[in-house]
């Protein structure tokens, strides 16, 4: 197990190199001077310079390459132009944002998907597993900017239950950070628990009609020793793995929808990057991005291989 880890993290660093490159390049695939499109027309000469000399554009640009991974081996991303703070504070404050508001939505999508793909299984071909066949479709063709208008409109505009938007951090007022992130992880859970009731539901199928299964019914066991004790535990493997996707996508889909709800998080940070042009910015949140859904990938697939013990990876154990 520790040398499959060893593994994964050796793997993970051509793919961090290669994206701290794409980032390093950002800047220079904006059409024309890069100053000027990000002093805008009315900068002068004087912020003009300014602006090349923060960015180090003044330097050649084998300095440059230089200076910008000397900065980021020492955890500097440079300084944010929209907020005037280092990037690396920036995305240290907002971090813990994103990351709750992603858990509560991978929280609501593990039980709606488990239980609605595992009911669907047991009531096969009947208007249950059909009810549940259509939610998964749906859910897996809704973009999740539209469920999140629908979403506001229904519980916010015509029920009252909850706000349209804004955040208040959990350890202010827990039940105020409850009512402000449900609606933004639903939009992000209900999509993505259509995967997962999918994914569920055809697992679950595959396992029902295995020959143990039919011996522990012999056995007189009860449906629910069957299902929770001897199906449910070869069900969890599959989805482990598919979890670690939709926990990849519910932290990518949170630039739009944390736009949308006004959530200060990662997702909102880079979406006013992109708008108001910091570069640096977004350089960092792509290379923090990218670390990220990197390491998630890598736990789950420890995760995996510690589930199953009979997978030997590159000799892990």
């Amino acid at each position: 197990m520790i040398g499959y880890t060893i593994s994964r993290l050796l793997q993970a660093i051509p793919i961090l190199i290669l994206v701290s490159l794409m980032a390093f390049g950002i800047i220079y695939l904006i059409p024309g001077d890069a100053a000027t499109v990000i002093g805008g027309p009315s900068a002068t000469a004087e912020d003009l310079a300014q602006i090349r000399a923060n960015l180090g554009l003044d330097q050649p640009l084998y300095m440059q390459i230089v200076t910008f991974y000397t900065n980021l081996f020492q955890g500097d991303l440079g300084r944010s132009l929209m907020l005037g703070i280092p990037v690396t504070e920036a995305i240290i404050q907002r971090s813990p944002i994103t990351i709750g508001v992603a858990i509560y939505s991978l929280v609501i999508t593990i039980v709606l998907g488990l239980v609605t793909g595992i009911i669907a299984a047991l009531n096969h071909n009947r208007w249950i597993d059909q009810a549940a066949t259509i939610f998964a479709l749906i859910g897996v063709s809704l973009p999740n900017f539209w469920l999140a208008l629908v979403l506001i409109v229904l519980f916010s505009v015509q029920l009252g239950w909850l706000p349209t938007g804004g955040y208040i951090p959990f350890t202010t007022d827990p039940w105020g950070w409850l009512r402000t992130t449900t609606l933004p992880a639903l939009s992000l859970a209900l999509l993505q628990a259509g995967l997962l009731t999918r994914i569920t539901r055809s697992t679950m199928l595959e396992v029902l009609s295995q020959d143990y299964i039919r011996t522990a019914r012999a056995k007189g066991l009860s449906e629910w020793v069957v299902v929770g004790k001897h199906a449910l535990a070869n069900v969890m493997m599959p989805v482990v793995t598919v979890l670690g996707l939709i926990l990849s996508v519910l932290l990518s889909g949170s630039i739009v929808i944390e736009s949308i709800f006004g959530v200060p998080g990662i997702g909102a940070l880079l979406g006013n990057a992109i708008s108001s042009r910091d570069y640096p910015m977004i350089q960092g949140g792509l290379l923090f991005v990218t670390a990220a859904l990197l390491l998630l990938n890598i736990v789950v697939d420890v995760l995996y291989t510690w589930l199953d013990p009979r997978i030997r990876v590159g000799g892990g154990k």
